[in-house]
């Protein structure tokens, strides 16, 4: 067999938002520790904001010297790099849409035109791209598409025909009754779809995006998706028979610590000496990740309901929570009467915080990085959604799970509910229920990533039918590959 199918070269193109961006860059870095050889391709602003805020000119620097071979590149998302693409949210998926192709399209025929060793075999890039299966179908590349999300947020999208055709999406009077017809799924309220798939008008860029690459994924050779099938198992078993899918997660930094390789967008403040000045378990983190907004008012009533209760607190406030235009939103003399019981800070290493011994329990926006770190964590999560997966994933922590409550139970968040959802929560007495569920989620995942566990033989079959798939290519008897993949363990 010929060194090309012994190391795959696979050009790796994550989504240019943070979320993507980290559990791509620790897919890459698996990878490559497995035999992979890898072309990581960040936008030139994720590269900016990345070296901005780490000095780091190449990020992939550290791990390459321990001899993993991860080649580094950028290339435009069709904006200007000073483009605000958190105040200006549709200008930039649009350029996504409609524009961002064809940077790529030049990016991946400059690497397989380079004559580069080994040469470029597949293309690994997030499901939520538009033109993957056409580009790599050009270039003669194996498509690897990455789902970074839950398997029930993707059964969910993929089926979106479906949902249309019964009337519960894309309808000015959408169903309200439950929806039991999607296969692996037993049951979801609409109110617990994507925010997307909740939406009567299916005309935004966003429903566009949603919509073409769905369409895409269809041509897709393998589907990653960084959920563990345990937890998902009748909706993985489902999406199984109808495509090469393959779960893999968590995708963690080796070791679950600070990775190598840096990640984030934005200076990180370390408040691990605030921290070890706490009792165990005494510590709220709260954070609403990188990108979703949150309006004046939910702030006010949630700063204010964390005053209420009494609780010391870690508060990842970005600059633009609220708006660009508004860097800070907290109640006047907010900070001051809180004195040394919480500390406020622009963005920090998540893991890092939720991994120390005082931090118990975690208020969040739950996006799925965070849901993950906090289930390996075994901090419970008190569940506030914004947008997106988001409410997919509160309906699988609070209603399936069991690791998590609800932040608020009525549509308008009210400060005596915020204050009384975070006592209950970090209380030892009425928490426990949530920590015990937590000590089971956490040995589910863990038990995953053995070497016989589902994550890492789902992880050896995908690299075996991937080289078996290339290596036919290769033998000129390309294209009746798919029906001969064992389709994961």
């Amino acid at each position: 067999m010929e060194e090309t199918h012994q190391k795959p070269h696979a050009i790796f193109i994550p989504y240019p938002l943070q979320g993507h961006v980290i559990p791509s860059v620790h897919l890459a870095i698996k990878l490559a520790s497995r035999g992979f050889t890898i072309t990581f391709i960040n936008t030139h602003f994720i590269h900016r904001q990345i070296t901005a805020s780490s000095s780091a000119a190449d990020i992939f620097a550290a791990v390459r010297d321990s001899g993993l071979d991860i080649r580094y590149a950028t290339m435009s998302d069709g904006l200007p790099v000073e483009f605000d693409r958190s105040l200006n949210h549709d200008q930039f998926m649009a350029a996504l849409l409609h524009v961002f192709s064809a940077h790529a399209e030049a990016a991946v025929a400059e690497i397989v035109r380079s004559g580069t060793t080994p040469a470029p075999s597949c293309l690994i890039a997030d499901t939520f791209y538009v033109w993957p299966s056409k580009v790599a179908k050009k270039f003669g590349l194996k498509y690897v598409s990455y789902w970074t999300e839950p398997a029930l947020v993707f059964t969910l999208y993929y089926h979106m025909g479906l949902l249309r055709l019964n009337g519960h999406f894309g309808c000015l009077e959408a169903r309200e009754d439950a929806i039991d017809y999607i296969p692996g799924v037993q049951s979801i309220n609409p109110m617990d779809m994507t925010s997307y798939l909740q939406e009567s008008d299916g005309s935004s860029v966003c429903h566009q995006i949603n919509f073409n690459a769905f369409e895409d994924v269809k041509g897709a050779d393998f589907v990653l998706c960084n959920t563990v099938q345990e937890l998902e198992l009748n909706t993985v078993s489902a999406l199984k028979t109808k495509m090469p899918f393959y779960s893999i997660g968590p995708i963690f930094p080796i070791g679950f610590t600070k990775s190598l390789v840096p990640t984030s967008l934005w200076s990180e403040s370390d408040c691990t000496q605030w921290l070890d000045t706490k009792p165990r378990g005494s510590v709220l983190y709260v954070s609403f990740g990188s990108y979703a907004h949150v309006t004046h008012n939910d702030l006010v009533e949630i700063a204010t309901g964390l005053l209420l209760s009494g609780v010391s607190f870690v508060w990842v406030l970005r600059a633009d929570i609220v708006s660009s235009e508004d860097p800070d939103p907290l109640p006047e003399g907010f900070r001051e009467e809180l004195g040394d019981r919480s500390k406020i800070i622009p963005w920090c290493c998540q893991i890092q915080v939720l991994a120390h011994s005082s931090v118990g329990g975690f208020l969040t926006h739950c996006g799925w990085n965070s849901v993950l770190e906090s289930m390996w964590c075994e901090v419970p999560m008190l569940c506030f959604p914004l947008y997106t997966d988001q409410f997919t994933n509160r309906k699988l922590v609070v209603d399936d799970w069991k690791i998590g409550i609800n932040l608020c139970d009525k549509k308008r968040i009210m400060r005596a509910e915020v204050s009384q959802k975070v006592g209950c929560l970090m209380s030892e007495k009425t928490g426990d229920e949530y920590r015990s569920a937590m000590k089971d989620v956490k040995k589910g995942l863990e038990n995953a990533l053995r070497p016989d566990g589902s994550s890492e033989m789902n992880l050896d079959q995908f690299i075996k039918d991937l080289k078996f798939s290339i290596q036919k290519k290769s033998g000129g008897t390309l294209g009746q590959n798919k029906d001969r993949l064992s389709n994961g363990t």
